[in-house]
């Protein structure tokens, strides 16, 4: 076998939360299978990935808890840490995009890019917020969405109907920060040409002997359809500095920033073991292997975006680019919402159940070919059936009789009847197919190859009857040796998987390293060089949910001071307040935030009169979503302090301050 070069990555987790199943599915823990494979089969590995800090949505986040981004993505950095060691994810190099050998690295493509003249500027029109002095890209902005009209909107992005948005669509667009009307101004951005790549893309796309052919596909109709130039900078100050002349406090775009970490990372994983330039053995080798494990809405990025930042610079990168791109994974038949708890979050996942129940039933529902859905009643057949049931009994049922009744040693025999050269052949035929599967990253069908060899072996197990053969040694030694190298087997296959667990399996039967070439090895002798226990514990679904809802319960008793700052409260001046038709405790006010007027329904007829609500200034809660009460929409709510022996008094605001003024 050719020993090749591997580079295998990943997307990159952004530094604003802890990732949920589905970013650990598609992104991180694929990776890490594949990565664990490739090194089983002998070849030359470096597995690269890391935290994204830059962008909008973390710098809004941070002004609005107000500390520096640094601290917000320096906290989460440590949580994805903390959670791949628990998940037994294992990079090379696990970096993040704010450190010295990235930034330079960005810095040095974009000028030699800038120099190859694939960079101009051109003057576009920006919003920009006069009371915080700065201009507002992206999700700086928020406003009413014109498609939808959803009042939340970002200016990126519509969270309610999903279309992509420029901050100059919005409706009725408001400062983030503040909450204060923008104004437009022309600003001066640098562009990447990257329609004059086109061609290259399509014969560089056409003549892939790597890529699939949905990515090519996909990508090519893309390219057909007409490229356009691509702002390259931003002007806000949170990311790497763009190294342009005359782009004094711009930034790289965070999409152009993110894919070069790929390079940066092997960049820094050789700077660190004091090997500054290998780095381009690997990256500028054509021979290299790239591998990169993502959700299926990032494949332009790598087969468009990526690679002709590569070819700009001149420089002779690797492009032989292999991409696993996965489907959505839901939960329960709903997107994953942190803010609804709807899902799984990785640092709850690890506290419930050890890592090799969630790589296994991660993978069994791999989303590869379309969306699939994480129920508990799939997590509890993972574990309970086949991992308990049909692997671990099995391995426990073979290690204890050779323990009982053949000193726990076998010798290297024949295969003694039908039923084990059946299995042996059923093996050899699994590890061929599971090789081609992992090497075409279809991970799901792995388990289901390996589990048809699981399966035979316990019924072989069964036809055998080893335990009545006591008086035939001979026999009993064929037939347990055999068996003995199936879960050898399945180990090794497995491992990429559920590598505690497999080798826990390698190390019962006295073999230390996991190796592909083990399969097919028919050593002398397999003797049980240690003590086993059970390898997997059932587990019940009702408990776990019970055990989840305990742990979120005591995490809410206090909420961290980011969560808090999510809760956008404003002053409000109550412009009309009147008895709301029908009901004897709700009051109808009108209140003015800023540059619009909410209409909120408060239950507090019982406490005041209307007309003493009219003209006060009070703190709203405005990001709320609309809650429909006696057929009418309430669009937010007032704050109201209430000492539960019947006095209830509105939280007012005294002096001179503008209504649609943030209360920190």
């Amino acid at each position: 076998m050719k020993r090749e070069k591997w580079i295998v990555t990943s997307a990159w987790p952004y530094a604003y939360g802890v990732p949920h199943l589905g970013n650990m599915v598609s992104s991180l823990l694929s990776a890490d299978i594949f990565a664990r494979y490739l090194r089983l089969k002998g070849h030359d590995v470096i597995s690269v990935t890391g935290s994204d800090e830059h962008g909008t949505p973390i710098e809004v986040k941070a002004i609005q808890m107000g500390i520096q981004p640094k601290e917000l993505t320096d906290k989460v950095h440590k949580q994805i840490l903390e959670i791949l060691e628990k998940f037994n994810i294992r990079f090379d190099n696990y970096t993040r995009t704010h450190n010295p050998v990235h930034i330079d690295y960005v810095r040095s493509v974009f000028k030699k890019i800038y120099e190859n003249g694939y960079i101009y500027t051109q003057t576009d029109k920006q919003l920009y917020c006069e009371k915080d002095q700065r201009y507002l890209p992206d999700r700086f902005v928020i406003g009413i969405c014109p498609y939808c009209g959803y009042e939340g909107a970002r200016g990126d992005q519509c969270e309610n109907c999903g279309r992509l948005l420029d901050p100059l669509d919005l409706i009725s667009p408001r400062c983030a920060i503040c909450g204060s009307p923008p104004v437009i101004k022309e600003v001066l951005n640098y562009y990447f040409d990257l329609p004059r790549f086109s061609e290259r893309l399509l014969k560089w796309l056409e003549s892939s002997e790597t890529l699939t052919e949905n990515a090519k596909n996909f990508s090519i109709q893309m390219i057909r359809q007409g490229l356009k130039p691509r702002a390259v900078t931003r002007h806000n100050k949170w990311g790497v500095p763009a190294p342009f002349p005359g782009a004094e406090g711009l930034t790289i775009y965070v999409w152009f920033d993110a894919v070069l970490g790929y390079v940066s990372a092997v960049k820094e994983y050789f700077e660190k073991r004091g090997e500054p330039d290998k780095w381009r053995d690997y990256w500028m080798d054509r021979e290299t292997n790239v591998a990169f494990f993502i959700g299926k809405d990032n494949i332009p990025f790598h087969t468009i975006i990526f690679p002709s930042l590569l070819m700009a610079t001149h420089d002779p990168y690797t492009l032989r680019f292999h991409i696993g791109a996965t489907e959505w994974l839901t939960y329960e038949g709903k997107k994953f919402s942190k803010t609804k708890g709807i899902g799984i979050w990785c640092d709850e996942a690890v506290e419930l159940l050890p890592a090799d129940y969630w790589r296994y039933t991660l993978t069994y529902i791999r989303p590869e070919t379309g969306d699939t859905d994480f129920t508990w009643d799939i997590l509890e057949y993972c574990v309970n059936k086949e991992l308990n049931d049909d692997l671990g009994n099995l391995v426990h049922r073979i290690l204890t009789l050779i323990k009982r009744y053949l000193g726990g040693r076998v010798e290297k025999s024949e295969t003694p009847s039908e039923a084990v050269s059946r299995l042996r052949n059923l093996s050899r035929e699994v590890a061929e197919n599971v090789d081609r599967l992992y090497l075409e990253t279809r991970f799901q069908r792995v388990l289901h190859e390996v589990m048809k060899l699981v399966r035979e072996a316990n019924a072989t197990l069964n036809i055998e009857e080893p335990w009545k053969l006591r008086d035939n040694r001979e026999r009993l030694n064929a037939v347990m040796y055999h068996l003995a190298l199936t879960i050898r087997d399945v180990a090794v296959m497995l491992h990429p998987v559920i590598p505690e667990s497999s080798e826990k399996i390698l190390r019962y039967l006295g073999m230390e390293k996991p190796s592909w070439s083990l399969l097919g090895d028919e050593p002398s002798e397999i003797v049980i060089s240690q003590e086993f226990t059970p390898l997997f514990s059932k587990i019940d679904k009702e408990s776990l949910k019970r055990r989840l809802e305990e742990m979120r319960s005591m995490s809410e008793e206090r909420i961290s001071f980011e969560e808090f700052m999510r809760i956008d409260m404003r002053v409000g001046y109550v412009e009309k307040a009147e008895p709301k038709e029908g009901s004897k405790n709700l009051i109808r006010l009108k209140i003015r935030v800023g540059d619009k007027t909410l209409n909120v329904l408060a239950g507090l007829r019982k406490y005041y009169r209307p007309e003493d609500l009219q003209g006060k200034k009070v703190i709203v809660v405005t990001n709320l979503e609309k809650k429909k009460i006696m057929g009418e929409y309430s669009e937010g709510m007032i704050l109201a302090a209430d000492d539960g022996k019947g006095n209830v008094k509105i939280l007012t605001v005294e002096g001179d301050i503008e209504d649609g003024a943030r209360v920190r």
